[in-house]
């Protein structure tokens, strides 16, 4: 009741409501910027996983590199079917695809771009989640034994739709007498797609597998097997059976070891971000106890009249810290609502502030991805939470404690 009653007085009455309010809207926006920036990097981090894991292999498994007598070096795969069989008898592994793969430059009248071919059959490209999938795909999968596929960025470089004619350069062509002939062929586009990649959209076209064994010389063989597994978070466990049954000269690499770089350098980054904003909430945490020391100052021969009649300095301390906690308790509160709630509609609020700047705040080429989704985890509410409440409650206590031990004599010196 009492610390009910400071919180409320009024400044001609020696409260301190000005102050309470500053405390108690800085932590409000120290605790929604907590929440937002944990929803905003959970988001990037969970968008940019998928996009990985729904567009590439989560485990590639080619062969080592062997030379020949003329000392040529290859790493083809000539029994590739039966390797593939082998790997899909795995437990957990979902997908096996043999792949071809190649660069060529793509044409289209004066517009060039350099491209990467994967050959795959139709059936293999229907269970990748990104490319047989989306709302910005455009065509017809089921077309794709007749031509390519390629994705948006492609599209947009080189000025082409569903229909349109791709004409696709590979230095690597035909033996002659005088020399190697770049291969040049044209196809038409069936499919276009977009799997939330910038670089993967830019540079990447689908061609039937028989037709790449064609067109790259690879008559009979595979250069890679992809594979697809049910928890791609635990592929570092399958390593041992994909090692056997792929078998000699067989060697993995996992989306680990292509992105697990990135996917480190967001840890830190998340970590460091944490700190900052963490002290972002302590330094509005500390206008608790300005509030709070001016509290007791005006609140002094109150205190020394309170002794005198029986209250404990425990009764005192109770007092004094619950001025200071209900204040952290409340801006806590105000601040995981409007944190959640800018995290919930964070879509539209991006999209006015783009609107509004008139020009694009999410730069995908630069990013990587297209959009910036903000995900509300419970453990990064909770998280703010405990953190809040925790530094609201420590830096009560030391004021609370000087009111507490206040000699009631010397507060009624002068009274």
């Amino acid at each position: 009741m009492i610390a009910w009653r400071y919180l409320r007085a009024k400044r001609a009455e020696g409260g301190v409501s000005i102050m309470t309010w500053i405390s108690l809207i800085g932590i409000t926006l120290a605790v929604a910027a907590l929440i937002i920036t944990l929803a905003v990097r959970a988001g990037f981090r969970a968008e940019f996983v998928d996009t990985i894991l729904g567009a590439n292999a989560h485990v590639t498994v080619f062969n080592s590199i062997t030379v020949d007598d003329s000392g040529r070096t290859s790493r083809v795969m000539e029994d590739y079917k039966e390797k593939a069989e082998r790997i899909r008898q795995i437990p957990g592994v979902t997908r096996v695809a043999p792949l071809i793969k190649g660069q060529v430059m793509a044409n289209n009248r004066q517009y060039n771009t350099g491209a990467q071919v994967f050959g795959i059959s139709l059936e293999d490209l229907k269970g990748i989640p990104r490319i047989a999938s989306g709302e910005d795909q455009i065509g017809n999968i089921d077309d794709f034994d007749r031509g390519v596929a390629i994705g948006k960025g492609i599209a947009n470089t080189l000025g082409l739709g569903v229909g349109d004619k791709i004409k696709l350069i590979s230095p690597n062509g035909t033996k002659t007498a005088f020399g190697v002939s770049p291969r040049v062929k044209v196809y038409e586009v069936v499919y276009i797609f977009s799997v939330g990649r910038y670089d993967i959209d830019g540079i990447r076209i689908y061609m039937p597998f028989k037709e790449a064994q064609s067109f790259f010389n690879r008559e009979g063989v595979a250069d890679e097997l992809e594979v697809m597994v049910a928890e791609p978070e635990k592929v570092d466990d399958m390593a041992l059976d994909l090692l056997r049954a792929g078998g000699d000269r067989t060697v993995l690499w996992t989306w680990r070891d292509a992105s697990g770089a990135f996917l480190r350098a967001l840890t830190v980054e998340d970590n460091v971000m944490f700190v900052l904003m963490s002290v972002l909430v302590l330094i509005a945490a500390m206008n608790i106890i300005s509030g709070l020391v001016m509290l007791v100052k005006n609140k002094g021969r109150d205190i020394g009249i309170l002794r005198t009649m029986g209250l404990t300095e425990g009764s005192v301390l109770r007092v004094f810290f619950i001025c200071g906690a209900l204040t952290g308790l409340l801006g806590t509160l105000f601040g995981v609502i409007l944190g959640c709630l800018f995290a919930l509609y964070f879509d539209p609020i991006l999209a006015f502030v783009s609107g509004a700047s008139g020009g694009q705040v999410w730069d995908a080429s630069v990013r990587g991805i297209y959009k910036l989704p903000a995900l509300l985890q419970f453990k990064d509410v909770m998280s703010a939470i405990a953190l809040s409440l925790g530094l609201s409650f420590i830096v009560t206590i030391f004021p609370a404690r000087r009111a507490a031990r206040m000699n009631p004599v010397e507060a009624l010196r002068y009274e």
